[in-house]
């Protein structure tokens, strides 16, 4: 039997050596983090701003403050990277929102027609993929939010729980009414809904947590 030393390192071992490396300037490093990371940043900032040019400002952004955070030895969140980096792309959007309602526009209203769809809606035809974006739009605040953080960013609701600070218990009774609203409102329109409960605690999709 191999000993811990033989075995191959976890995904949660292998996330915490990036971030060791990184923090020490390694540039190979940085650029593996942020192959692993940015695509889910983007598609969580999309989904709330709706705008992919202000989606890609949102992950610089919210790189650039993760790269500062790890150069200058602030990065305090062992074991929940995940959690953490999807806390700072939440507050960006936020930032964004407020700087919008300052000039007498509405993130909210300009986004909802065109939200992006989570990730196991692709492929869909057109027009399937128009009503689920309008089902999206017909939620409130909190229960988008808690579909796109399991459906576009893919966080394991341990994950949830730890970015929300709720108990296991309320986040998917959260999650399991934000999509009976959704696959009501599908149903009516005639569409199945693409999304699965998702429901189990799946620990294992934590995964990418480092020790």
């Amino acid at each position: 039997m191999a000993s811990r030393d033989d075995r191959e390192p976890d995904a949660g071992e292998r996330l915490a050596d990036l971030l060791a490396r990184a923090s020490t300037g390694d540039n190979d490093a940085w650029r593996s983090i942020i192959d692993l990371y940015a695509r889910r940043v983007f598609a969580l900032a999309k989904s709330r701003c709706g705008d992919a040019d202000l989606a890609e400002e949102i992950t610089q952004s919210v790189f650039a403050t993760v790269a500062s955070t790890l150069g200058a030895g602030g990065y305090t969140e062992q074991g929940r990277f995940e959690p953490w980096l999807f806390r700072i792309t939440m507050n960006r959007v936020r930032d964004e929102a407020r700087r919008a309602k300052r000039a007498g526009v509405s993130l909210e209203s300009t986004s909802a027609p065109i939200l992006a769809a989570p990730s196991p809606a692709r492929g869909l035809a057109p027009a399937t993929l128009a009503k689920l974006r309008q089902g999206l739009g017909e939620l409130s605040d909190a229960d988008r939010e808690i579909i796109e953080l399991r459906h576009h960013a893919g966080l394991s609701f341990k994950e949830m729980t730890e970015m929300l600070n709720e108990p296991l218990g309320t986040l998917l009774a959260r999650h399991h009414r934000a999509l009976k609203k959704l696959r009501n409102f599908l149903d009516a329109a005639g569409v199945t809904s693409p999304l699965g409960d998702n429901e189990a605690t799946d620990d294992s999709k934590g995964a990418g947590t480092e020790s």
